[in-house]
């Protein structure tokens, strides 16, 4: 096995507030901005928040809690992987575990080769609010503002590349130079940029419109797709089987509660998609826009809704800027288990790792930049039902999520409920041998597999 390189396994986090802001701006994406809140209206609203609150804590919180514990018990491991086959090791099984870390590293590999590129809007965008792009903006032109991004792989590859370079440049600089100091700076932007933006949607849009959208309980929509729906945007939205967790773990401090902070780190992560709602749907509702757009909610809809508002374009700055700081904050996250992976696998110092794994992202990524234009017509996978018109960009991602992170999650469940040591993960996560650690096991062993073999075979069967 190959020896961890020192400049990695000898770092922890500075401080508790730290580590959480990593890891909650891990989770956060641009999904919780553009994605939740619509979800929480269109499913019931109040009655999907208690559900999906419900799946969130039941099967993000354990999973959360156990991928730290391995992390933190295979300190010194410089992967994923790694930190897994050592514990495999002290618990006497097989060290064949290990290829489930490689197999979540793999998963951020593709997860981060799609989304460094959509990244990459968000800082295009946010300079076409500076610019003024968006005052008095119609439908058509909003239209044409987007789709001449997508066909432009100058500007698509130009963005993608700035997104590697600071992604790769904070990772290499370790986690007190580089981790630390970009999330002690971005996170607050971020929660400061959310609530500027909520008391603007207040005062500007319709907020009761928005309230009534997100707050009213209707439970008679929470049927078996509902069900479905919260389920995995429980898994989802908080960032399993992608190796972070374990990563950001084996930077973590004996002293810190692990049970504690994934708590938080999952409240938190839905708070801020909550928030989020209250940002977006006062300003869509009050100009009679369609709430139901997805990305183009972000993209062609909002700046419609901005263009005519009184401060439009600074708040749209503002708007664009929180979605920066989303995307990065989720990027450097995603690149942590990446890099320590090839520092591993090429036994090279930190800076070299992070140089080594930014190039193959920055290439592997123009296969995505040019699935919006040059190859937008090239369906790789369509000899296999279900793929017949999905782009690279549309087949990575469909691998990735619907296939690589539901089996490396049911994995790691399987590794942590069922193989390891019992003993060894209750001292890893401070428990006492009573309710607490026996609820998290029978959620481990029954509960959260049987929830993921659910999403794998809804995923792949619809």
């Amino acid at each position: 096995m190959t020896a961890p390189i020192a400049d990695t396994a000898q770092e922890n986090w500075t401080s508790r507030l730290s580590f959480i802001m990593a890891s909650v701006g891990f989770a956060v994406g641009l999904g919780n901005i553009w994605r939740f809140p619509y979800i929480v209206g269109e499913s019931g609203g109040s009655a999907f928040i208690f559900v999906y609150l419900f799946f969130a804590f039941a099967i993000g919180v354990p999973l959360v809690m156990s991928e730290w514990a391995i992390g933190r018990r295979g300190i010194g491991a410089s992967s994923a992987s790694g930190s897994i086959r050592r514990v495999a090791r002290d618990s006497g099984i097989s060290e064949n575990w290990g290829k489930v870390g490689t197999m979540a590293v793999l998963a951020a590999f593709m997860l981060l080769i799609t989304y460094s590129v959509i990244a990459g809007w968000t800082i295009d965008y946010f300079l076409q609010a500076i610019r003024g792009t968006f005052v008095n903006i119609d439908a058509d032109r909003s239209q044409a503002a987007y789709t001449g991004l997508l066909a432009s792989p100058l500007r698509l590859g130009f963005w993608h590349t700035i997104v590697v370079i600071v992604t790769v440049f904070i990772n290499a600089r370790g986690i007190h130079a580089g981790i630390e100091r970009a999330v002690n700076i971005l996170m607050p932007a971020l929660f400061f940029s959310i609530l500027l933006m909520v008391a603007y949607a207040w005062v500007i849009g319709d907020m009761g419109a928005a309230a009534r959208f997100l707050l009213t309980p209707d439970f008679s929509r929470v049927n078996g797709e509902v069900l479905l729906l919260a389920l995995g945007q429980a898994f989802f939205s908080i960032g399993i089987a992608m190796a972070v967790m374990i990563t950001y773990g084996s930077y973590l401090s004996r002293e810190t509660s692990i049970s504690q902070n994934a708590c938080i780190v999952v409240g938190a992560d839905t708070l801020v998609a909550f928030f989020a709602g209250f940002a977006i749907f006062p300003l869509v509702f009050a100009h009679g826009l369609p709430p139901d757009a997805g990305p183009g909610l972000v993209f062609q809809t909002l700046p419609i809704a901005f263009g005519d508002l009184p401060g439009g374009q600074f708040f749209s700055s503002v708007f664009f800027f929180l979605l920066i700081a989303a995307a990065l904050t989720s990027c450097i996250g995603v690149f942590a288990p990446i890099q320590a992976w090839t520092q591993e696998a090429f036994s090279c110092s930190r800076g070299k790792a992070a140089l080594i794994a930014g190039t193959a992202l920055w290439l592997f990524g123009f296969i995505s930049v040019l699935s919006f234009n040059v190859i937008k017509d090239v369906f790789p996978l369509s000899f296999i039902p279900g793929f017949e018109s999905r782009t690279f960009f549309d087949s990575i991602d469909f691998v990735m999520a619907n296939i690589l992170l539901p089996v490396g999650a049911f994995l790691t469940a399987v590794f942590a409920g069922w193989r390891v040591s019992s003993d060894l993960l209750r001292e890893e996560m401070g428990l006492s041998n009573g309710f607490g650690f026996k609820l998290w096991q029978f959620l481990m062993r029954f509960v959260v597999p049987i929830a993921i073999a659910i999403i794998f075979i809804s995923s792949v069967s619809g």
